[in-house]
Parts: C-alpha cells; sequence; structure tokens
C-alpha cells in the first residue's frame, strides 16, 4: 500500500511540472492604503494637482489653450482649402465625331453635343481613353498619354 502512495506521488510531481505557464500579470492595486506600497500618491509620482488625481486628455494644458487651438494652421491645413471645380473629362475615343484638322476647344465641344452647358470658366480634359482616328488642333487642357496619341496622328496641340 505505500508504495502505491509514492508511485501516485511522483506522477503528481511529473503532471504539475507539465503544466502551461500562465504569463499573465496581476493589475497593481492603486490607492490601497499606506502599507500596501501603492498608496496615497498611487504612483503618480509626487503631483497633488489634476494630473494625479483622473485621467486627462494628452493635449491638456491646466486650461491654457492647447497648442491645437493656438496654431489654426496645423489643426486645419489642407482640410480646408476652397472647393476647387473639377474638370470634365472626355475621352480621346469620343473626339472621332470632329473631322481632320478641325479644332478642338470648349465651343466646339458644346457644338458637337459633348458637353451639355457652356461656361466660360468651365475645364474640360481629355483623357487617353479610346482609340483615336482623327488628326486634330486641341486647345483643351490633356493627360501625356492623350498628348502623345494626337501628336503621333499628326495633330497639333495649341495652349
Amino acid at each position: 500500500m505505500l508504495k502505491q502512495v509514492q508511485h501516485d506521488k511522483s506522477n503528481m510531481k511529473n503532471f504539475l511540472s507539465n503544466l502551461p505557464k500562465i504569463i499573465m500579470k496581476k493589475k497593481k492595486r492603486l490607492g490601497r492604503g499606506l502599507g500596501s506600497g501603492r498608496g496615497a500618491k498611487s504612483g503618480r509620482g509626487t503631483t497633488r494637482h489634476q494630473k494625479g488625481r483622473e485621467s486627462i486628455p494628452l493635449h491638456f494644458e491646466g486650461g491654457q489653450a492647447r497648442m491645437v487651438k493656438r496654431f489654426p494652421l496645423l489643426r486645419g491645413k489642407g482640410r480646408n482649402k476652397p472647393l476647387k471645380e473639377k474638370p470634365f473629362i472626355l475621352n480621346l475615343g469620343k473626339l472621332n465625331v470632329f473631322k481632320d484638322n478641325e479644332v478642338v476647344d470648349l465651343n466646339s465641344l458644346v457644338k458637337k453635343g459633348l458637353i451639355k452647358t457652356p461656361a466660360n470658366r468651365m475645364r474640360v480634359k481629355i483623357l487617353a481613353g479610346g482609340k483615336l482616328e482623327r488628326k486634330l488642333r486641341v486647345k483643351v487642357m490633356l493627360s501625356k498619354g492623350a498628348k502623345t496619341t494626337i501628336e503621333k496622328l499628326g495633330g497639333k496641340i495649341e495652349l
């Protein structure tokens, strides 16, 4: 009977040593009396003011205007730009409506029905989408790809 008990103890020993280790740390118990070692100031140094009592935001400066408010450009730079009207985008393939050596500008685009509303300030940009089969004289903004294809076909860019 005695041997059997010793045998069980050795099995328990092996079993206990093979358990996984617990990694989680216990949370510090702050402010639980002077004897605990974490009483009085509760690990917040010697502060006795607002920063020592409650959690406050990082940008708080004791009632003084915070940095973000003092420098408005840092707060809104890039966000408060005036709204620019985006250009109306046309693909090269739609310019096949024009005849050879015809001028492409705002007025001609309105006449052909490619742009609905004629506006003096309206911006139009032609992108290199579709296949162009005409030799044109363009007086509108272009992308690099559109510029190269028009020049390959023998057209001119007049800006």
